[in-house]
């Protein structure tokens, strides 16, 4: 990309709006669990605790070196918000409190420092202001010297007593590590990555809803330590995560037009289009889901493969069952109700040797399984009683 088109990247004010998301997710598993929290409110975070009381958090993600001089844009603006909120809090003395969070660096000997943790305001902080103010030809800045100009000047420390900044914060790209160091210590190392990935899925997912209002309570701190809790009872040794339930192919699903052996086999027992539609969702669905437990390493060498083999001894023992009373010559219209009857049972079956793990439950990664075993290129299940004699009539549209 050119030099000159530098100063038009999108790249710095998306990181800002994704490390808005991250931190916020950060800071709630460390706050207690009464904790609630919003997004872009009246600030980037406000949370709400039973102790500390409303806090307003602006976050900045710097470029690396940067540092906040006595003018900073990202202070005063700041501030230009805190204030808002301050003059038109209902409640006095105002309960808020006020954090500047950034990547970025307070300048040594900066007018900033005072506002560090444990640092001082020192005396007449007015005139200290005043003069800091008064250097400024900046528009932004004098919009916050007009806002400050109608507060009461004996208001003044109580307003800036509240503001604290937190600087050279970890960046966005340090945060998962954080989180899996701070909090993820229980769950065995191989996972936790896994893990907080679904976390953050599922905390970015929730961001939006709310943030497009179709969400509207905030988020509670044990809301999310619920969440997390759950995610990690998905990989237990007696459980796999499920990630896929909803989940449907970009191109769509065409139950007339698939031509894959697995629904070919379907029409032959004559599944309608609303059934094929939920064979192929779930085909996809536990084909995805397969893939996914195997690059995450959570299932075991071997573990998949053993698992099919107990679904087509499963399937056999109750085909046997269901297609005992079969005559030789009995009609097309029963032998395809007795092929829906094997499929029907083995969908609503629920049998520890259909599960690849006991507490594995999601439909799908049954039925789904099924599927691909009768995709593959012999077969391993059927549901036609008359299959075997009729498969290249069934698979490849022409006469045994």
């Amino acid at each position: 990309m050119p030099d000159d088109a530098s100063q038009f990247s999108a790249s710095e004010p998306a990181l800002g709006y994704l490390y808005q998301l991250r931190y916020a997710l950060l800071q709630i598993l460390r706050l207690p669990e009464e904790t609630t929290c919003f997004i872009e409110k009246d600030d980037d975070i406000d949370f709400t605790d039973a102790d500390e009381g409303r806090i307003l958090a602006s976050l900045k993600h710097k470029a690396p070196g940067d540092t906040l001089t006595d003018l900073s844009p990202d202070f005063w603006k700041s501030v230009r918000i805190w204030l808002t909120n301050y003059l038109n809090e209902t409640k006095k003395p105002s309960s808020a409190k006020y954090i500047l969070c950034t990547t970025g660096k307070v300048q040594v000997g900066s007018f900033l420092t005072a506002f560090l943790p444990d640092a001082s305001l020192g005396e007449n902080l007015p005139a200290r202001i005043t003069s800091v103010l008064g250097g400024s030809e900046s528009k932004t800045i004098k919009k916050t010297t007009d806002l400050l100009a109608t507060l009461p000047q004996d208001q003044w420390t109580d307003f800036f007593r509240r503001i604290t900044i937190y600087d050279c914060l970890e960046r966005i790209q340090d945060i998962p590590e954080l989180i899996i160091t701070e909090k993820l210590r229980t769950v065995r190392p191989q996972f936790r990555r896994p893990v907080y990935e679904r976390l953050e899925g599922w905390w970015t997912n929730e961001c939006i809803e709310l943030l497009t209002g179709r969400r509207q309570d905030p988020f509670r701190s044990s809301e999310v330590s619920e969440m997390l809790s759950s995610i990690t009872e998905q990989f237990r040794e007696d459980n796999l995560p499920i990630d896929f339930e909803d989940a449907e192919p970009e191109q769509g699903v065409n139950p007339d037009s698939d031509d894959r052996f697995f629904v070919k086999q379907l029409r032959a027992i004559g599944l309608r289009s609303d059934r094929l539609r939920r064979a192929i969702l779930d085909y996809y669905r536990a084909f995805e889901q397969r893939g996914k437990w195997q690059r995450e390493n959570v299932t075991l060498t071997g573990e998949i493969g053993e698992y099919d083999d107990r679904l087509v001894d499963e399937w056999a023992r109750i085909r046997e069952i269901v297609f005992e009373e079969l005559k030789a010559d009995s009609s097309e219209e029963i032998l395809q109700a007795t092929g829906r009857k094997l499929l029907n049972d083995l969908s609503t079956r629920d049998h520890p040797n259909l599960r690849i793990r006991a507490d594995v439950t999601a439909t799908y990664v049954v039925m789904g399984s099924f599927h691909m075993l009768a995709n593959e290129e012999v077969p391993r299940v059927h549901w036609h009683p008359r299959f075997t004699e009729r498969m290249a009539e069934i698979l490849h549209g022409r006469s045994a």
